[in-house]
């Protein structure tokens, strides 16, 4: 309904009253019924609708999509509890036992940083994750837009390798380069199309993205690159303002960018989401890498907080895409480096870039990539 609509509501405006009507599943009659009317009467407002009537028939339809929700839900509800071996799915009361239990001081500290085993959960899934990537000539036919939030200078010299592979295959590249990094990025990128940016803006994003479009031509490719995990320390011993900016760089700003790449491949695509089917091209995160050499194991703990994050990350946005929108745009995520402190090759993630903007990944499952890690 997200996608089509319903009845005579279109994608955007279920998006809307679902906010209104969503919280009245469960409640009373009177509830239900008044909180339909307040429904009825707010997107009458947005419609620029007075008549009295065409109100009732807004409450009439908003009431048919209360009732298609319940029985969706119901629906999914029946078919998750299949979903385990012995069909004991536990009530919310028990999961309300169960949390405040794992957030006991005593238990947290035992069950810190241990997997517990749950494999209750019985159900046939998709692989995403992979090591191996064949060798491919990289689709640059248009122009490809680097976002760069560099830690140290590896993340430039990474920047440039893969920027002039594009240009020597007849690419042309735009980098976009966060204020934050090091001086150095400006410098040695130069010679590209760059600018410095504020890439956790996303009307400056917006920008820069429309303005690379117009000026140097269409947009087939966006990567961008994390740079590296800073060392830090333990994640518990920073302040608010340093766990924030963590997670703007590694989570909250590449999501921005993704997103505003959507919206520069599918223009009015968030409003209308039948626009993206059919519509192509290729969004790659790189990074962060898994640290090289002798690295502690706190070192790299430190990284898969961020890897842990990004992968559920980008398999949702690739299920929506592909499952629920029939779109050919694809988010991938490369994780250079492995688990053995190799060091991460940057002909490895040339390769694994020449491979995802060739268009021969867009039917694989397989969205995650680890092209450093081998089995010697």
């Amino acid at each position: 309904m997200r996608v089509s609509g319903f009845e005579n509501l279109s994608p955007e405006e279920v998006e809307s009253v679902n906010g209104d009507i969503l919280p009245l599943l469960g409640e009373d009659e009177k509830t239900v019924k008044d909180g339909i009317a307040n429904a009825a009467a707010k997107l009458a407002k947005s419609k620029s609708i007075t008549s009295e009537s065409e109100i009732q028939k807004l409450g009439v339809t908003i009431s048919a999509l209360l009732a298609k929700i319940q029985q969706i839900a119901e629906k999914v509800q029946n078919n998750t509890s299949k979903m385990i071996a012995d069909e004991q799915f536990l009530t919310q009361q028990q999961v309300a036992e169960t949390v405040l239990m794992l957030s006991d001081d005593n238990i947290s500290q035992i069950l810190n940083g241990k997997v517990i085993p749950g494999d209750r959960v019985f159900y046939p899934v998709k692989p995403h994750i992979a090591c191996s990537i064949p060798e491919t000539q990289g689709n640059y036919s248009k122009v490809t837009v680097f976002a760069l939030d560099a830690t140290d200078e590896s993340d430039v010299v990474r920047t440039e390798a893969l920027a002039q592979k594009i240009e020597s295959s007849g690419g042309k590249t735009v980098i976009l380069i966060s204020k934050t990094s090091p001086k150095v990025a400006e410098e040695r990128l130069s010679k590209f199309h760059s600018h410095v940016m504020d890439l956790t803006s996303q009307e400056s994003v917006k920008r820069m993205l429309n303005t690379a479009t117009q000026k140097v031509g269409p947009i087939g490719n966006v990567i961008y690159i994390t740079g590296k995990v800073p060392q830090v320390g333990k994640f518990v011993d920073l302040s608010r303002k340093g766990w924030d900016d963590l997670v703007d760089k590694f989570i909250n700003t590449p999501a921005i960018f993704m997103q505003e790449a959507l919206g520069m491949f599918v223009p009015g695509g968030a409003k209308n989401p039948p626009l993206f089917k059919g519509k192509e091209g290729s969004m790659i995160i790189i990074g962060p890498d898994m640290p090289g050499g002798k690295a502690t194991g706190a070192d790299r703990a430190r990284v898969e907080v961020f890897r842990g994050a990004l992968r559920p990350f980008a398999t949702t946005v690739n299920q929506e895409l592909s499952d629920v929108l029939k779109s050919r745009l694809r988010t991938y995520l490369v994780l250079p480096g492995s688990v053995d402190g190799t060091e991460p090759v940057n002909e490895n993630i040339v390769r694994a870039v020449n491979y995802l903007t060739s268009g021969k990944a867009v039917g694989n499952a397989e969205i995650i990539y680890y092209p450093d890690e081998t089995r010697s």
